[in-house]
């Protein structure tokens, strides 16, 4: 068994959802490794990670708005506002969605199916440099 591991920097422009897949497909590559898992964490607590479709980005597009409905920025029943209006919802947004995600890889390449992509979905309305930590375990 080996294992690989990568740390990387994504810069957001602020709320949404930004496609990581080629890196980590280039990555996973890059390896070597046959047949294993991916193991993908995002190192903060306003942000996370999904599998998401990568073909249509009205998709992207929905989600966002649909998570602006569900956690509103402002909401009155948040009081921890030290980082401004949308400090709570967003830590509200990552707990909703997750901040690890695990991909077996097969033949080379992370068994996505044919229409998905990792993403960041970044949930503060500023830009932000976020550190996603990926290892990969196998042979």
């Amino acid at each position: 068994m080996r294992q690989v591991v990568a740390d990387w920097r994504i810069g957001t422009r602020g709320k949404g959802l930004y496609e990581i897949t080629e890196r980590v497909l280039s990555w996973v590559e890059a390896s070597g490794i046959q047949l294993g898992l991916l193991t993908l964490h995002v190192r903060h607590t306003s942000a996370s990670l999904l599998v998401q479709e990568n073909a249509d980005p009205e998709v992207q597009q929905d989600l966002g708005r649909f998570f602006d409905r569900l956690v509103p920025e402002g909401d009155r029943l948040f009081h921890h506002t030290a980082e401004g209006p949308d400090d709570m919802p967003a830590h509200v947004r990552a707990a909703l969605t997750t901040t690890t995600l695990s991909i077996p890889v097969l033949e080379g390449r992370p068994a996505l199916g044919t229409w998905q992509g990792i993403y960041l979905f970044e949930h503060r309305t500023n830009p932000h440099e976020r550190s996603v930590v990926g290892h990969l375990l196998g042979e």
